[in-house]
């Protein structure tokens, strides 16, 4: 696993109760009294105010939730990783950050040298539901091989998802999976920097250059 430079910002006051703003679909939509943060809240037995502004698309597989959750852990100085694995098996990453190998239930976290690269992230309009994801993974048994063994249980949950990557592939190069879906990504910049819409075989789809950031 590796961090992003695209990133939530939450700001902590004095008080109760958490508000998401942003202009990414499905913000206005999030239940603010039973979420991530407020799970994280609780875990640490802590009160505040927290605001989450969303830059991390929701559902696709990028891990925003476990990233606003892993700021609350960092701002109440919680560093225990098993505990923090029963919010979500991505949040102790987190939590560290940077590059690593993460193993168990997510609990295990070997940290790995800092590459520099530049990611092309891919984010269509629909989102890939993680539950039914790893329902079908357990469906179709023995994993096949590739970069990421989710990938086909992601095409049996949202069948537009195979189309999508068969034409990242044919137009911008070897595309992958980041997690359950639904965000495909490329490695290097595909479009020189810039952010834009562009249409494919299953809707617009937004195109976003990343890079990747040290712990």
């Amino acid at each position: 696993m590796v961090s992003l430079d695209l990133v939530d910002t939450l700001t902590f006051s004095d008080g109760t109760g958490v508000t998401f703003h942003g202009s990414r679909p499905g913000v206005s939509e999030l239940d603010v009294t039973d979420n991530l943060v407020t799970r994280a809240l609780a875990l640490v037995g802590r009160e505040a105010r927290v605001e989450v502004t969303k830059q991390i698309p929701l559902g696709g597989g990028l891990g925003g939730g476990s990233a606003d959750a892993a700021a609350v852990l960092r701002w109440a100085g919680f560093s225990d990783l098993l505990a923090a694995a029963k919010l979500g098996g991505d949040v102790p990453f987190c939590l560290l950050g940077g590059r690593a190998l993460v193993e168990g239930i997510g609990e295990i976290v070997r940290p790995l040298d800092f590459e520099a690269r530049t990611v092309t992230l891919f984010l269509p309009t629909f989102s890939v539901n993680t539950a039914e994801c790893y329902r079908a993974f357990d469906e179709l048994g023995q994993a096949p091989s590739g970069r990421n063994h989710l990938t086909a249980a992601a095409w049996k949950v949202e069948p537009r998802l195979q189309e999508l990557m068969g034409w990242i592939d044919a137009n911008y190069g070897a595309s992958v999976l980041a997690g359950s879906g639904s965000t495909v990504f490329v490695e290097g910049d595909v479009l020189d920097g810039t952010a834009r819409i562009v249409e494919s075989p299953v809707g617009p789809v937004e195109v976003l250059v990343t890079r990747t950031i040290p712990a």
